[in-house]
């Protein structure tokens, strides 16, 4: 094998998954640093070694090199705006439902590093070999002042009665739970759940900071081959690793089938693999299709967290669709079309709905499948998501090339599913990019790409959960990323 694949494969290894929040739900908007300052276009304009991740067959198109990168990665502003508008009894005062204390929720955590990687050797006219180690982006929120969810129970040792039955003293809120005039909660640590003891010991209120960290690296080892003059095929195998943790989510664990997997249980890990094939083809001298599908990618379950995620914390990763044209409108400019779409329905524990009534699962035993854990268990009710990618790319001179592109993605969610997305708020729509290249030698280049995602908001409600309560999620991104080139 040569030395320097055998390289490319060492570092591979050593690298490690960076948490990120991605543009297109948990995806990244696009990867390699010259297709990333076109708006991510690539399938059908190979540019680098990176051009794997969005079509493998792409890779026929580039000589025998080497592609390192770094991307500074800013998610900020991100979180929640719980809203003061959630239903009271006009007796007592009190709510009628599980609530989120008014207020703004924004969550820390504001840069972070995501590294990139690629090779590629030509085997010969017809057939070249690579790799290429990328993130996939993530999901990262940190809300640190206060718990998010801390009033979806009743307070540590609460007592409730049955209807009508409040003890002389005392005031009985519609669901039943006690309070003393002065508005303190009646509680007694000795009494069981049974008895009326709605939170013993304080188990279903959220004590820790609220937050879930979701870390994805892919490797791709792509092989293409040229079956005739200016057409080629791209297969790759893909190997996935992903860890995940969640903290400050203590309340649903009275809503799981496994309570004990839920929360706060440090960082779980899960591996898989899936297929990524292509297909580049030059129709004529200024036009080049492109098509690539990679399937879905059959993970390991996160067992610590069987609890939090339906099927038993299955978390697969959902299957991409690219298809785009690249035109040379005149021979120093090309410009670039690509459309994506991730097939997020098809992976339970993300597309289920978390707008659903959930009563059974604090009563019934066993327990519904639709409860937290189960086959049709609450998820983030994210539906498929279509990207529209368009750039371009003018070559100033031998030395200079400038890029620029836009992308708009469709709706991640419905309506009524904002209970669950607090925790990923992946409101971003569009992306607008601007880049660079320099050409220092024949060998080596060097690459920068400038992404700005504007602010999205989405107000919403959870009529099942936190009935007439609304509030805001709301996310603004900035990247810079900058990469060397080296040709061998």
């Amino acid at each position: 094998m040569n030395k320097h694949l055998k390289q490319a494969i060492l570092a591979a290894g050593i690298m490690a998954p960076t948490a990120v929040l991605a543009s297109n739900g948990y995806f990244s908007y696009g990867w390699g640093t010259q297709s990333k300052a076109m708006a991510g276009v690539a399938a059908a304009l190979p540019q680098d070694t990176l051009v794997a991740a969005t079509n493998p067959a792409g890779m026929a198109w580039i000589d025998t090199s080497l592609d390192l990168g770094v991307s500074f990665f800013n998610p900020s502003p991100r979180g929640y705006e719980a809203n003061p508008d959630f239903a009271v009894d006009p007796n007592t005062g009190f709510p009628l439902s599980a609530f989120v204390t008014p207020g703004k929720y924004e969550s820390d955590g504001d840069w972070f590093l995501v590294p990139s990687f690629g090779y590629n050797r030509v085997l010969n006219e017809q057939m070249s070999l690579g790799i290429a180690v990328f993130g996939n982006g993530g999901m990262n929120t940190d809300y640190r002042e206060r718990p998010v969810w801390e009033n979806f129970a009743g307070a540590p040792n609460q007592l409730a009665a049955p209807p009508g039955m409040a003890p002389p003293g005392t005031i009985q809120a519609p669901n039943g739970m006690l309070f003393y005039p002065n508005g303190q909660p009646v509680t007694n640590p000795n009494a069981t759940p049974a008895q009326g003891n709605v939170n013993p010991g304080g188990i279903f209120t959220a004590t820790t900071s609220t937050g879930i960290n979701l870390e994805q690296l892919f490797i791709e080892v792509p092989f293409t081959y040229k079956f005739r003059e200016g057409h080629a095929l791209g297969i790759a195998p893909v190997f996935a690793v992903q860890s995940f943790e969640a903290e400050g989510l203590e309340p649903f664990r009275q809503m799981s089938l496994h309570p004990d997997e839920v929360t706060n249980n440090g960082k779980e890990w899960s591996y898989g693999l899936g297929l990524h094939v292509g297909w580049v083809g030059e129709i004529n001298d200024r036009l080049t299709l492109g098509a690539s599908y990679r399937t879905k990618l059959w993970m390991t379950e996160f067992d610590d967290y069987k609890g939090l995620f339906a099927e038993g914390g299955d978390f697969d990763i959902p299957a991409m669709l690219d298809l785009g044209f690249s035109f040379k409108v005149r021979p120093d400019l090309v410009v670039a079309f690509d459309w994506q779409r991730i097939f997020y329905d098809d992976i339970k524990a993300v597309a289920n709905s978390n707008n659903a009534n959930i009563q059974a699962c604090f009563m019934m035993t066993p327990k519904p499948d639709y409860c937290l854990g189960g086959d049709e268990g609450l998820g983030f009710g994210w539906d498929d998501m279509d990207v529209f990618k368009l750039g371009a790319r003018w070559d100033y001179n031998e030395k200079f090339s400038f890029m620029a592109g836009a992308s708009y993605a469709s709706d991640f969610a419905p309506g009524g599913e904002g209970l669950f997305n607090v925790l990923a708020p992946a409101t971003i729509k569009w992306t607008f990019t601007l880049g660079a290249s320099y050409r220092h030698s024949a060998n080596d280049s060097f690459n920068l790409s400038l992404a700005y995602m504007p602010e999205e908001e989405i107000t919403d409600r959870n009529e099942n959960i936190t009935g007439a309560q609304s509030g805001s999620l709301y996310m603004e991104q900035k990247e810079i990323e900058i990469s060397w080139n080296h040709r061998f």
